[in-house]
């Protein structure tokens, strides 16, 4: 197997899985390799890194339970910081942002719960959401 990281005519870049550099070129131009983004069948290859694999003598070093802290501790600061301006709404997340894609009700920032059904959904309308869940506390369940 071989991964390629590929661009459409979109500049959605993504990574895909192929037997070797043959099959992709044959799927690619029969037109089956589309992107998952917006469904363009016009793909390049993208820049990527070479797969350097490390010494098998050397290993990654352990973060310490201080570096631990203090990174999780900068990610709630800017998580908060970023929820400041932002309304809690709750089930209805899916619903609000919905509505206003369409027109049907003023923009805001907001955040909420919505089941991995109904992104995928508010993903499939072209409703601007995160791309990935986050894990954010509901107001009623903060100390």
């Amino acid at each position: 197997m071989i991964v390629f990281d590929l661009k459409c005519g979109g500049g959605h870049v993504f990574e895909a899985w192929f037997g070797s550099s043959i099959a992709y070129e044959t799927q690619r131009e029969a037109g089956q390799v589309r992107c998952p983004i917006c469904d363009d069948s016009t793909i390049i290859k993208a820049l990527m890194a070479p797969a350097i694999p490390a010494k098998g003598n050397s290993k990654a070093p352990i973060p310490s339970p201080d570096a631990i802290k203090s990174a999780l501790a900068m990610l709630a600061k800017q998580q908060a910081k970023a929820l400041e301006s932002s309304q809690w709404v709750g089930t209805a997340f899916a619903d609000r942002a919905r509505a206003m894609h369409l027109g049907e009700e003023k923009h805001a920032t907001i955040h909420g719960r919505a089941s991995l059904a109904e992104a995928k959904a508010l993903a499939e309308e072209g409703v601007p959401i995160a791309a990935l869940p986050l894990p954010i506390v509901p107001p009623d369940r903060t100390n």
